[in-house]
């Protein structure tokens, strides 16, 4: 539903926030964080979660029963990132799962021996000339990423990343694409689908809310709406917070759009009224 559409969008709105309340004791809120909480920004480790956001998040997680960041950082750097111990963190696009209290994440065993092949096959590249075209390696331990967000020449950088997904493909590694991100990962295990069935199916849980961005937030969606389906949630609602750069997709397969991470803020303010 596009966002232009405001006489729409504030009904569509309504009827979310209408759906997540009924019931909070048996209702989850999961949110993607890069682009969703924190404002996309050059670097990665320049992002910063509102401190709003934060709190927001901590007040819900007294409320309802699930509220949970579904990440691309590592499970640890996305709890460090949001600043809230008590929530549920899939990071890495589902690979860790860290619960509240827990120190260290649990690796996703679908995993199995493969932690280590993005790695090797990164180790491979010659890491000089990536930075000659503008690429950035970013090492998640299973995932490999790369950036080229700010690079001098972000269309050869880019067609360089292309290069390098195709290689990967023939390495038995899976190419997952991003906003200005390329990211190499083992076959087999995680998902941001993975990661919201997982949590969603743990308790008992009746509606559930995902927000996110990108790409990888349309497998969350689509495996939302696949449980709802089944019968193993009443009610899905599927959130997309919009940019220049999302997918054309992003609005298409969402309930509710939003301006960005402040309209994604916004509606957390109404749920927490």
């Amino acid at each position: 539903m596009p966002p232009a559409d405001q006489t729409g969008e504030a009904g569509a709105i309504s009827a979310a926030l209408q759906r997540l309340r009924a019931d909070p004791a048996h209702t989850a809120i999961l949110t993607d964080v890069d682009g969703t909480l924190a404002p996309i920004v050059e670097r990665p480790e320049q992002a910063a979660v509102p401190a709003r956001a934060g709190e927001l998040l901590a007040e819900l997680s007294g409320r309802f029963a699930l509220v949970a960041c579904i990440s691309g950082r590592r499970a640890l750097e996305a709890r460090r990132l949001v600043g809230v111990e008590q929530l549920a963190y899939a990071g890495n696009h589902g690979l860790e799962l860290l619960l509240p209290g827990e120190k260290e994440p649990r690796l996703d065993p679908g995993l199995a021996d493969e932690e280590d092949a993005a790695a090797k096959f990164v180790a491979g590249l010659d890491v000089s000339a990536l930075a000659e075209t503008g690429l950035r390696l970013e090492d998640k331990g299973p995932i490999q990423t790369l950036h080229w967000r700010g690079a001098a020449d972000e269309r050869s950088a880019e067609a360089r990343a292309h290069e390098i997904a195709v290689a990967a493909g023939k390495a038995k590694l899976e190419p997952r694409w991003g906003r200005k991100v390329l990211e190499l990962r083992p076959l087999g295990g995680g998902g941001k689908d993975a990661a919201v069935a997982a949590l969603v199916t743990a308790g008992e849980i009746a509606a559930a809310a995902y927000a996110g961005d990108d790409r990888t937030d349309l497998d969350a969606f689509r495996r939302l709406r696949e449980l709802n389906e089944e019968g193993r949630l009443e009610a899905a609602v599927c959130v997309g917070v919009v940019s220049p750069e999302a997918p054309p997709e992003l609005v298409e397969e969402c309930d509710v759009a939003v301006d960005g991470p402040s309209g994604w803020l916004a509606l957390l303010e109404e749920l927490a009224a």
